[in-house]
């Protein structure tokens, strides 16, 4: 059954017929956010039990057996599949199928395609609750940032936070970890709020990876800098940030040059289009995404876009960071195709 992540929070503190929580979708850090959630509502002392879809492929009963054993401690008991695919879905369909079924499941999956048997199994069923999560964009970024920051008493400013949101490609994991930094340079707590602006991050360089990195790196891309892209490719690296972080925030970039490049493509000139755009545009970067715009064509836009989507379900299926890199690296190498 189709849900949303405040249904699955419901859920988690009295489950009832909800006998699988399926996690999916290109954000996979909210999916493990709500995984976390589920753990806390199960408490510190619940059992949890780590399976894999290949171990469920092979022993596609073992799902419902697990889900109906007790603990041998007495405790709670649940159960968490990473990374599965359409190879669970017997072991989901055995596990729906069982006359009892006492623990919980959570099944992390990443982006899953539309004719997966496994999605369709988990909107078909009403013990199931599927829930997609999404990277945050626009407003909705705007609001985890300063949402994020308040529970860490950060009072983030409207420009800071577009700011953050936009340098950390709207990855969960990377906010909350760019908020802390914050809070803790600034002494900040929720009984001692701090307010955080511009000049804060600055005082620390930037955000996204400590350095702003992410936005370094959109930005020698979507030029087509190649010497540069490397170099901040290597220093992401160095700092243990690659592959999907870095898809997604060239997603980003690529979304929001498709949005202000139609307004081109209609007749508006590059500088009118940024002159309107409003905080859909850090005041800072201004100059460098009218030159992009003024420069990319919406048909290699929407190119770009899907390659970057595809790029990810290859590192999302095991082909590790380096499809990541060597997608960025054919971008940056059609900007530079594109520069006058």
């Amino acid at each position: 059954m189709k849900a949303n992540a405040a249904d699955a929070q419901r859920a988690f503190a009295v489950p009832g017929d909800v006998r699988l929580f399926l996690f999916h979708g290109p954000d996979e850090s909210g999916s493990r956010a709500l995984v976390r959630k589920l753990a806390e509502a199960m408490g510190e002392a619940a059992e949890r039990v780590d399976l894999t879809g290949a171990e469920l492929r092979d022993d596609p009963a073992r799902l419902a057996d697990e889900a109906a054993a007790i603990s041998m401690f007495g405790d709670r008991r649940w159960i968490l599949i990473e990374q599965a695919g359409d190879e669970i879905a017997p072991a989901v369909e055995a596990l729906l199928d069982a006359p009892v079924a006492g623990n919980p499941v959570a099944v992390v999956a990443g982006t899953m395609r539309a004719g997966s048997l496994l999605l369709k199994l988990a909107l078909a069923a009403p013990g199931v609750l599927s829930v997609a999560s999404f990277a945050p964009d626009g407003v909705a970024a705007d609001k985890l940032v300063v949402e994020r920051g308040r529970a860490l008493g950060l009072d983030v400013s409207t420009g800071a936070a577009r700011r953050i949101a936009t340098d950390c490609g709207g990855n969960r994991a990377m906010i909350e970890r760019e908020l802390e930094k914050y809070a803790l340079y600034l002494d900040a707590a929720p009984g001692a709020v701090r307010p955080l602006d511009h000049d804060s991050i600055d005082a620390l360089g930037g955000s996204g990876g400590g350095e702003g990195a992410l936005a370094r790196l959109v930005d020698s891309v979507a030029d087509g800098d190649g010497a540069t892209m490397e170099a901040e490719l290597a220093r992401l690296r160095g700092v243990g940030i690659g592959g999907i972080p870095l898809l997604r925030a060239m997603l980003r970039r690529m979304s929001l040059l498709a949005r202000l490049r139609a307004e081109v493509e209609a007749g508006k000139p590059p500088a009118a289009v940024i002159a309107s755009a409003g905080k859909a545009v850090f005041w800072k970067d201004r100059g460098t995404i009218q030159r992009q715009i003024g420069r990319w064509r919406a048909d290699v836009i929407a190119k770009s876009i899907g390659r970057l989507l595809d790029a990810e379900r290859e590192v999302m299926i095991g082909a590790g960071p380096i499809a990541a890199d060597a997608e960025l690296l054919a971008i940056c190498r059609q900007a530079a195709r594109l520069r006058p």
